[in-house]
């Protein structure tokens, strides 16, 4: 028997509001740190392959922990949820900005992942229970739209604030907002929530946290190590083996942690396929441009800033429009037009020389981001909406941990990339070099030579690494023809008043 019911309660915009500025705030100060990397390895006097882990242990923070957040939305209130996520990310940001060494700063940074890593399943959550299905589509462009301000003006305050105060400065500002939205949401957020019989399975814990983190851990660790070093591969394997175990486990549980059994449902496996491997294509952008930027031409912080600011503006406007799109036309034709955009775009990355203007630049980037805004929202609304309403926690938790994961072997494998073709054209460079070189060079025209040398072939490996990031899109595009427009699966284990299961069905286009 098939009971239908429709969500007539008014959205709690007020919740919303709050859980979304405390979002912003985490998203911000994710993106501030991004241009101010130099400056702290400058100033703290430490390695690139040692800096670069106030970005990783953030990722791997994320990855161990995101995993539980489908359990904690199911067992406590979203007032003591969000209270507990800001407090621990308002902690994080106390630390780092009076760090004065670098563990005292990785610290603080790994605490505010804590918090942050709640916040977006918590979110998530609330805007999939808030809204039936046929808005949905809306409501996540207006979300995605608060959130990429962040990305839109963060690097662009970054630059500016390093190049007229100390980097600490990126924490200080952040603080006292952080105490203001705990406030609010202190006084603001009411919501109760009924004892759940719910109880944490520390051995699934264990097992999470050493296979995602083991996962991890391995891949961020290639981009520097290399992918023969034993800490690489050792933890990779233990990694894997923790992460299978862990899914059989699940998979036998009558309540699990994380419930692998919503891969069952088409659409949300394709969705998050999909969106697993735009993040690795995304991660291109993020991660080899400030490289070609500020390294290879030589480009301020604050004019680094300044390129990427109309492509995150242009994400930003975009997200409310995708979602009305989406809620009309649905995620398919999106997803295809956003993706050749994507592809294209990544394709023009992999020509980049020593003169391509700044203008340039920013044009490439900003259709690149036009084109992206179109695919991860309306692919992982599409996904989430074929899900029953009691499986979202489980699906924003999986959708988020996948993306972490995700961005990690992205990042590794653009690195290996970028670093192994640098040094094949390196040679390659060399040994052209050489045959040219006429009587005996003096020492400062040999170490001219190899600064060009070095410069050329660190461009060649970032051309490389973009091209490789152009095939990973086009797996994209080819994935996203099997998009179909999802409607919500029948919960075979819906109860009625006399405890009779029925399907419970949400009407939506």
């Amino acid at each position: 028997m098939n009971h239908t019911t429709k969500k007539t309660d008014r959205p709690p915009y007020g919740l919303i509001a709050v859980l979304m500025v405390g979002a912003f705030i985490a998203f911000l100060n994710n993106t501030l740190l991004n241009i101010a990397l130099p400056t702290i390895m400058k100033d703290l006097k430490v390695e690139p392959s040692t800096v670069q882990w106030l970005a990783t242990g953030f990722m791997l923070v994320n990855g161990i922990l995101i995993p539980i957040s489908a359990f904690l939305i199911q067992k406590f209130s979203v007032r003591r949820l969000f209270l507990a996520a800001m407090g621990l990310f308002t902690l994080g940001t106390i630390l780092g900005g009076f760090a004065h060494v670098f563990p005292l700063l990785l610290a603080g940074r790994m605490i505010q992942a804590s918090g942050s890593a709640i916040m977006m399943p918590l979110l998530m959550n609330v805007m999939l229970t808030s809204f039936p299905i046929e808005k949905r589509g809306t409501a996540m462009g207006v979300f995605g739209l608060v959130l990429m301000f962040a990305p839109a003006i963060g690097p662009t305050l970054s630059g500016w604030i390093v190049e007229h105060y100390d980097w600490r400065m990126l924490f200080h500002f952040i603080t006292p907002i952080a105490i203001i939205v705990i406030l609010l949401g202190f006084f603001l957020l009411k919501d109760k929530k009924d004892k759940v019989d719910l109880r944490l399975d520390f051995i699934s814990v264990l097992l999470s946290t050493v296979g995602f983190g083991g996962i991890l851990y391995g891949f961020s660790s290639a981009g520097t190590d290399g992918w023969d070093s034993p800490i690489v591969y050792e933890t990779l394997i233990v990694g894997v083996i923790s992460l299978v175990t862990f899914i059989v486990r699940q998979l036998k549980q009558d309540k699990p942690m994380l419930n692998f059994s919503i891969f069952k449902y088409p659409m949300f496996a394709l969705s998050s396929t999909i969106s697993m491997v735009v993040t690795m294509a995304l991660f291109s952008g993020m991660l080899l441009l400030p490289i070609y930027v500020q390294t290879i031409r030589g480009i301020s912080p604050i004019d680094a800033g300044l390129m990427l600011l109309p492509g995150a503006i242009i994400m930003a406007i975009m997200m409310p429009i995708t979602g009305k799109l989406f809620d009309i036309f649905g995620g398919r034709i999106l997803a295809i037009i956003g993706l050749i955009i994507t592809v294209v775009t990544t394709y023009y990355f992999s020509k980049l020389t020593l003169d391509t203007t700044y203008k340039h630049l920013i044009i490439l980037y900003t259709i690149r981001m036009f084109g992206m805004s179109m695919v991860n929202m309306p692919v992982t609304t599409n996904g989430l909406n074929q899900l029953p309403t009691r499986f979202y926690p489980h699906g924003t938790a999986m959708n988020s941990t996948l993306q972490q994961v995700s961005g990690a072997i992205g990042t590794a494998l653009l690195v290996t990339v970028m670093s192994t073709r640098s040094v094949t054209h390196g040679k390659e460079i060399a040994a052209s070099a050489m045959k040219h070189v006429t009587g005996h060079p003096t020492a400062a025209m040999l170490v001219q030579m190899k600064h060009q040398i070095q410069m050329k072939a660190m461009l060649e490996g970032i051309n490389d690494a973009f091209f490789v990031a152009t095939f990973i899109a086009a797996v994209a595009l080819i994935l996203a023809l099997f998009i179909k427009r999802a409607k919500q699966a029948e919960d075979p284990k819906a109860e009625n008043s006399s405890g009779q299961k029925v399907a419970v069905k949400l009407d939506g286009n």
